[in-house]
């Protein structure tokens, strides 16, 4: 579902100094925390300082140490502390916030992104060592209570967006696998056309007994109707579909100049402009995906740029095959996300189609304003993704 330039693995730096900047108040916290504590005896203050500061550090993000190492860390560390200091003389005050916030923070993000075993595991253990953290002090009093509906609260949330994002992955493959389907169905179209006339033309030749000029015509013919049958399974093929039957043909650009004009009646206006010689070299299977693109395109501005006031289409030819680009001068979806957009499953579609035809797709602001899709889609063939 790429081929379009891949992601780099490691984190942006903005992303790392972001992630870093809570671990880094945590430690500022528990620093002075432990300042603040110095008239307690020194056993509990060392005790506390120690387990605070290997805790927080825990919340330091890694590319070398995994969450869930972090996590479990942090809560053998924790634990160990809070037995240490219940199991002897407790003074009146050591529980460290610091710690405790460090501890939410970890429970978080591996009941959010662990693997099920490992957070169905390491989510109580966090879940108990921040109960425990107050009940260090000799009256803990409101403060067990309080981070224990936190500890349940934090736990809850992070459950509930777990269950979000798998969803979210889930519908992405869906409609990612619609589309692949969608291209299967197109294949046997495609192909069972061009091979009926590679069939047709072969059994004319063997029949006729044609030899010089015309059999060569004929099997010249043959040959490029072999090439076009190959082109287009090769652009085509992604997924083998059981049922190869279809209830309706292909669309193509003249379905494309029908579906603006009936946009334009209740929208904004549309300008179309393909160039002449992109248009007649478009294969069957690159026109239809066009159609589908343009659809989608209009579709999104309805819904998602109701301040629109022009929509502009274009198709030209590029090196090796066609450039498609839908742009409108709404200002709405340039300032969403794609979750307040309501998901962005269509352009996912989009993209797995674009990219299983060894082309490209991209989409956002357009540098004069407004919105725009830019789609680059080979003649060809293209390359494997």
């Amino acid at each position: 579902m790429n081929p379009l330039p891949r992601r780099p693995t490691g984190r942006p730096p903005r992303r790392v100094a972001a992630a870093a900047g809570p671990a880094v108040l945590l430690l500022l916290l528990a620093g002075l925390e432990a300042v603040a504590m110095t008239h307690q005896p020194a056993r509990p203050h060392a005790v506390m300082g120690a387990t605070a500061l290997a805790v927080c550090l825990c919340t330091v993000p890694s590319a070398r140490t995994p969450l869930t190492a972090r996590a479990a860390a942090a809560a053998v560390v924790s634990l160990t502390g809070s037995a240490l200091l219940i199991a002897g003389p407790r003074p009146p005050h050591v529980w460290g916030l610091g710690e405790g916030l460090a501890l939410l923070l970890l429970l978080a993000a591996v009941v959010r992104r662990a693997p099920g075993r490992t957070a169905a595991v390491l989510g109580p253990l966090l879940g108990l060592a921040c109960v425990l953290t107050p009940l260090r002090d000799l009256r803990p009093g409101l403060f067990t209570v309080v981070q224990a509906v936190l500890t349940v609260v934090v736990a809850a949330y992070s459950l509930t967006l777990r269950r979000q994002d798998a969803q979210r992955l889930r519908d992405l493959a869906a409609v990612r696998a619609a589309e692949r389907l969608e291209l299967s169905r197109e294949l046997h179209d495609l192909v069972a056309h061009h091979v009926t006339g590679i069939v047709v033309q072969a059994r004319a030749a063997r029949c006729t007994g044609l030899e010089g000029p015309p059999a060569d015509a004929t099997f010249e013919r043959i040959e490029t109707a072999g090439s076009e049958a190959l082109g287009a399974m090769r652009r085509l093929v992604r997924v083998l579909r059981e049922d190869g039957t279809r209830a309706h043909p292909l669309a193509g650009l003249a379905e494309v100049r029908a579906m603006t004009d009936t946009f334009a009646r209740t929208g904004p206006p549309v300008v179309l402009a393909l160039e002449t010689a992109a248009a007649h070299a478009l294969p069957a299977e690159v026109a239809a995906a066009v159609h589908r693109i343009v659809r989608e395109s209009l579709t999104n501005i309805r819904k998602h740029a109701a301040d629109a006031t022009a929509v502009r289409i274009g198709l030209r030819s590029v090196p090796r095959g066609v450039e498609l680009r839908v742009a409108n001068d709404g200002g709405a979806p340039a300032r969403l996300s794609e979750q307040a957009r309501g998901g962005g499953f269509g352009l996912a579609g989009l993209t797995e189609r674009a990219e299983a035809m060894g082309g490209r797709l991209t989409a956002g602001p357009a540098p004069e304003g407004g919105w725009e899709l830019t789609a680059v889609l080979p003649l060809d063939g293209g390359a494997t993704a």
